[in-house]
């Protein structure tokens, strides 16, 4: 799936219709300048607006998907590829965010353990309400947020 060519697509398919950018917006209650920016390639539709964009447009999800229109030999296969790389993009994007989360649990850790080194050889200092209690409670949150979207919990 490729921004530029489903904008393309859509621009296309809009033009077949005789409908201005304007009119396909008011259509879908959202601003031309949405609409102009799918057009141009700088964002996709929301997922929430695909089937009634598609309605209106004249053609299939996957049709928007693959940014042309599809003959009904090749639809099942189109259909798979398209399928296939959302997955893939959905999987990237979790890695991502998994990345970020243990990046970001691993510094409040870290935190953590420089306030108790801190408390250790400066006692007659407080580092608890600077970095200890901020830090443990940060981390906990990530952690906890990390287990739920990675782990499953099943009721017995």
């Amino acid at each position: 799936m490729e921004q530029e060519m489903i904008g393309k697509f859509i621009s296309a398919c809009r033009k077949e219709k005789g409908l201005t950018q304007m009119q396909l917006a008011e259509k879908l209650n959202i601003t031309n300048r949405a609409v102009s920016k799918w057009e141009t390639g700088k964002s996709m539709p929301d997922v929430s607006l695909m089937l009634d964009l598609c309605n209106i447009l004249g053609i299939t999800v996957n049709e928007l998907l693959s940014g042309e229109r599809i003959i009904m030999e090749d639809y099942q296969k189109r259909a798979e590829e398209n399928l296939m790389e959302l997955q893939a993009k959905k999987e990237k994007a979790q890695g991502e965010y998994n990345s970020i989360l243990k990046i970001l649990i691993v510094t409040f850790s870290s935190f953590f353990v420089l306030n108790m080194v801190l408390n250790y050889f400066f006692p007659e200092i407080n580092f608890n309400n600077l970095l200890g209690l901020p830090s443990i409670a940060i981390a906990a949150i990530l952690l906890v947020k990390w287990f739920f979207k990675n782990y499953e919990i099943k009721p017995r």
